[in-house]
């Protein structure tokens, strides 16, 4: 089973004059490495767990597959750590897609707090998605918008233990909860997600929305167009990049999505007041 958190002992102290010494919950922390017929392709630090849905969803994100039928197996492997950590998915690929080509100006190292670190330019990172979003006919009701942070929060069970995760959820348009996943990265929260709409066989995920914990970035907005979702929303704000990517894709993006207030940034007609 995978390791979300552990326990280690920290001293507490209160400016009030007390002090203490008591065990404290961290969340999980590890690189797992996805490799393509035995071959490295990427390594991303990340919170164990949903690990073949991760691979996925990064797999299809950046353009390498487009659904489940691409890949013919998925095998979370031990490693070569002692003790085995299972930290390596091994994937290969329908003998009809072709493998991705080697670009040194693409860095497939990722870190928990950014996706695309070490990529060398926007350019490069730019992956034109098959859906086209701005044709869906989504429409969500504000007030449903805005009751969908409370629901992702009471799913949020490791975060309750830890304080230390992002998460990311898929809604439908009436703010039912399909899937939800937490981790140490935004990113990987989100191809946890994407991951499982791919081995469920729901892609593109036309009439759905994504809502993500803290920010929306470039990144994500790229996912989630990669996904064929038309909404993104986040508790934060969006970045300059996000919104642009929005604005070329037809997507809507809603910010700062937090009690009876929100920012629509793009594509307004899709949130109905």
């Amino acid at each position: 089973m995978a390791r979300t958190t552990t326990r280690r002992p920290v001293v507490k102290i209160n400016l009030a004059g007390s002090t203490s010494r008591r065990p404290d919950d961290l969340a999980a922390e590890e690189p797992l490495e996805i490799r393509l017929r035995k071959q490295p392709l990427a390594v991303t630090m990340r919170t164990p767990g949903n690990d073949i849905d991760l691979a996925m969803g990064f797999l299809l994100s950046e353009g390498i597959i487009t659904t489940a039928g691409d890949v013919v197996t998925a095998q979370l492997c031990a490693g070569t750590d002692t003790p085995n950590t299972y930290n390596v998915v091994d994937i290969v690929l329908g003998p009809d897609v072709p493998p991705p080509v080697t670009d040194p100006s693409r860095n497939f190292y990722t870190t928990s707090s950014c996706g695309v670190c070490g990529k060398a330019s926007i350019d490069a990172v730019r992956t034109r998605s098959p859906h086209d979003v701005a044709a869906d006919p989504l429409t969500v009701p504000a007030r449903t918008l805005a009751g969908l942070p409370d629901r992702l929060r009471a799913a949020q069970r490791t975060f309750d233990r830890t304080g230390g995760l992002h998460a990311a959820g898929l809604f439908t348009a009436t703010g039912d909860l399909l899937v939800l996943r937490e981790d140490v990265g935004r990113h990987n929260a989100v191809d946890k997600v994407i991951g499982w709409a791919v081995r469920e066989g729901r892609l593109p995920l036309a009439g759905h929305l994504l809502l993500v914990s803290g920010r929306a970035s470039f990144e994500l907005t790229q996912k989630a167009w990669m996904a064929g979702i038309p909404l993104l929303a986040a508790v934060s704000a969006p970045s300059t990049l996000a919104v642009e990517l929005a604005d070329e894709a037809g997507m809507t993006v809603v910010g700062f999505l937090r009690g009876e207030t929100m920012n629509v940034y793009t594509v307004p007609s899709r949130v109905t007041v």
